[in-house]
C-alpha cells in the first residue's frame, strides 16, 4: 500500500477535524515549505522520523542500460532521507 497525499490531506481532515480545503491547504503549505527549504540548501528536520538533505553528485561516467553505450551524466543535487533512531525502531518493530 502506498500513502497518498490525498492521504495524508484525509489524515489531517480527521485527526484535526478540520474541514477538506483547509486540510489540503495544511499539506500543501507543509510541502512548499519543505521544498522552499531544500531549494536553498538547508535541511528539513522532523524530529522522530528523520532528516532531508540536499547533497551534490559530481559528474560521472555511466552507461544506457538499454544500449549499453558510455555517456556522461551531469553533476545534479540529490535529496536525501536520513531516517531517525526512533523511526527505524517502530518499523522494525515485529
Amino acid at each position: 500500500m502506498t500513502l497518498a497525499k490525498n492521504d495524508l490531506v484525509k489524515s489531517v481532515q480527521k485527526k484535526a477535524q478540520l474541514p477538506n480545503p483547509r486540510s489540503t491547504s495544511v499539506v500543501e503549505s507543509l510541502f512548499e515549505i519543505m521544498k522552499k527549504t531544500l531549494e536553498n540548501g538547508e535541511r528539513v528536520l522532523i524530529s522522530g522520523f528523520g532528516k532531508f538533505s540536499v547533497r551534490d553528485k559530481d559528474e560521472r561516467r555511466g552507461r544506457n542500460p538499454k544500449t549499453g553505450e558510455s555517456l556522461m551524466l551531469k553533476s545534479r543535487r540529490v535529496v536525501k532521507f536520513a531516517y531517525s533512531r526512533i523511526l527505524r525502531d517502530k518499523v522494525n518493530t515485529e
